[in-house]
């Protein structure tokens, strides 16, 4: 309950606001047998909208009965509702036997379902929430004059964006298609990848405002109950006004908060997504967005992409080494490179280090604060082509970066051998396939430069400890995340640093997947049959 606050004797006091017809009040109301009641108390508390159609039928030859249709211009079909509800009601029934039926009786719902509406999705209802929930979400609503209670008939239909090609998880070789907003076509592209009837689906509503429809598909029998039962946990303690993107809830219900590495991955490949749930975790569908959230999360799926199992075993695992090998230079490169030329300076070789100190004759600031300037024009550079329209948001970012470094270095404020330094660690940051992993290296760079400045190489090794006692002791709804190095498990290297052909690749982890690890069965047997037969 909000408060509001009123002076006295300069002190702030909360007094609680008159009480006055809410729509929270109006929604725990069962529906009256008066027509026109349930329809003033539709109209009182939606306001007037202009938005909500609202029509008074008679239904039958004589038209004995009286009968309201509601639904949100906008949200649902309004050539169907003329074609297969309101001609079902005022015209078809009239040529039909159950003319004598429609007379007001305990069966009439009854008949009215059975016989009178063609439609598919048909549900009764009784109380005012399920109406507005239900009106507000496209479908239509039917009343009848001396009845508590009603029919919701689906008939959603707005304006959408199609099944279109991904813009953020692009690949070379494979699925070109990408969720959309709307949840039950994300739902139907799973489907089509995974034809098992233990892939089950469990749906609630979340938010009091926005009334936002949740889906958690997962396979039972493959997933791990507990795992299934925490998320169930966490999503029944969200009580918000609102949810609005996925990341709404991401973030009410990861692990460690504090952390700047994601424990909750996210998708818009169906393909991605469906290849996670075969290992056993869980998927959650938010209505409104295009990305599917996967949980648990693992350190080592960041740095995976959906490429990595339609390429080539030994081409998938050189690029895999090369997006840890790029996590590394853009964590520590502008590190080590402060530390080596602000305390270690027998590190370098001396034709470099007299090279160097050419360059720096006449730079004005220290290593770390040449640094500092660089990844923060950077950053403003890669910000500002992100926001900006398509057309001119890359050229403006190269250009400027271009631009930038070059004159910055003419002036005598950076020298050049810093410029290239920046780059390269800009560069191999895009390389990782996440942008929530990249986002958390671009934060912890600026820590490693802070620590290099200070303490050299010292800081820097002391600050790489903690960084992997931190990753250790982050879990994923119980899942280690740092798993499967550590814990250390010999089958799940087979898809970490490197990737094994997929006949080799037989079982699941075990830590996610309990009830069955086994992929597929006997695969040297499977691989080494056509071979006995020739």
């Amino acid at each position: 309950m909000g408060f509001f606050y009123e002076k006295k004797n300069n002190q702030l006091k909360p007094t609680t606001p008159s009480k006055s017809p809410t729509k929270e009040s109006n929604e725990k109301q069962i529906l009256k047998t008066n027509l026109q009641e349930n329809i003033k108390t539709v109209k009182d508390t939606l306001g007037e909208s202009t938005d909500i159609i609202i029509r008074e039928i008679r239904i039958g030859k004589e038209g004995v009965l009286k009968a309201g249709i509601m639904y949100t211009d906008g949200l649902s079909d309004a050539p169907s509702i003329q074609h297969f509800i309101m001609e079902s009601l005022m015209l078809e029934i009239k040529d039909t036997n159950i003319e004598s039926e429609l007379r007001p009786s305990p069966n009439l719902m009854n008949t009215l379902k059975d016989f009178a509406m063609t439609v598919g999705e048909l549900k009764d209802f009784t109380h005012f929430d399920e109406l507005f929930l239900s009106l507000l979400s496209g479908d239509v609503i039917i009343l009848i004059e001396g009845y508590s209670e009603g029919l919701i008939i689906g008939n959603k239909r707005w304006a959408e964006r199609g099944v279109t090609e991904s813009t953020t998880q692009t690949v070379i070789r494979g699925p070109r298609e990408a969720f959309s907003e709307n949840i039950r076509i994300n739902t139907a592209l799973i489907r089509r990848k995974i034809k098992d009837p233990q892939l089950w689906m469990e749906s609630r509503i979340i938010g009091k405002r926005t009334k936002t429809n949740i889906a958690v598909m997962y396979i039972k029998g493959i997933a791990n109950d507990d795992i299934v039962e925490e998320l169930r946990l966490r999503l029944d303690r969200i009580d918000i006004d609102g949810i609005l993107e996925s990341g709404n809830i991401e973030e009410l219900i990861q692990d460690a908060q504090a952390s700047p590495f994601p424990t909750v991955y996210h998708s818009e490949r169906p393909d991605v997504v469906a290849a996670d749930i075969l290992e056993g975790k869980i998927a959650i569908l938010i209505d409104g967005t295009p990305f599917v959230l996967t949980v648990p999360a693992l350190f080592v799926q960041f740095f995976q992409s959906s490429e990595d199992f339609y390429q080539r075993a030994d081409l998938t695992s050189l690029v895999r080494i090369l997006r840890f090998f790029s996590f590394t230079i853009s964590l520590l490169a502008p590190a080590l490179f402060i530390a080596a030329t602000t305390y270690h300076h027998e590190m370098i070789p001396t034709a470099l280090l007299i090279n160097l100190a050419a360059q720096r004759e006449g730079v004005p600031f220290p290593a770390f604060i040449e640094a500092l300037i660089m990844e923060i024009t950077f950053e403003i550079l890669r910000e500002a082509g992100l926001r900006m329209p398509r057309a001119i948001g890359s050229t403006m970012s190269i250009v400027g970066a271009f631009v930038i470094g070059t004159a910055a270095v003419e002036a005598g404020m950076i020298s050049a051998a810093m410029v290239i330094v920046v780059s390269i660690t800009a560069i191999a940051s895009f390389v990782s396939p996440s942008y929530d992993m990249a986002m958390s290296v671009r934060i912890l760079r600026f820590i490693f430069m802070g620590l290099a400045a200070s303490f050299g190489l010292f800081g820097v090794t002391v600050g790489l400890i903690a960084l992997i006692l931190h990753l250790c002791s982050l879990r994923s709804f119980g899942i280690p995340y740092m798993f499967p190095i550590a814990p250390f498990n010999l089958s799940g290297q087979k898809d970490t640093f490197i990737r094994v052909p997929i006949w080799k690749m037989f079982t699941r982890l075990p830590l996610i997947s309990q009830n069955n690890i086994k992929r597929q069965q006997n695969p040297t047997a499977a691989k080494s049959r056509p071979e006995k037969e020739q």
